[in-house]
């Protein structure tokens, strides 16, 4: 797996508009269902992204809390598409 991309957006802001191949899950999901990312290994590279970074920077932070080495808040989608997607 290269990377996964996480959109911590509500579900109705993700339906507006994401990075292809994002999955959906806003910080509070990543607080309450723990097996959320059971299927992503802790040194997968993570990319989380909202509308201004603020939600991806909370995220990031539990996300390391869970033990994952590799997050990059991507800030938002079109910093996502235009700058990170393609490492």
């Amino acid at each position: 797996m290269k990377y996964v991309i996480i959109d911590v957006r509500e579900p109705n802001e993700y339906q507006s508009g994401h990075v292809k191949g994002a999955r959906n899950i806003p910080p509070d999901m990543l607080l309450t269902d723990t097996t959320i990312l059971s299927d992503v290994p802790k040194n997968t590279p993570l990319i989380v992204y909202c509308r201004t970074g603020s939600r991806s920077n909370v995220a990031m932070n539990i996300l390391q809390q869970m033990g994952y080495k590799n997050v990059t808040n991507g800030i938002n989608k079109d910093h996502v598409d235009a700058h990170l997607i393609n490492l």
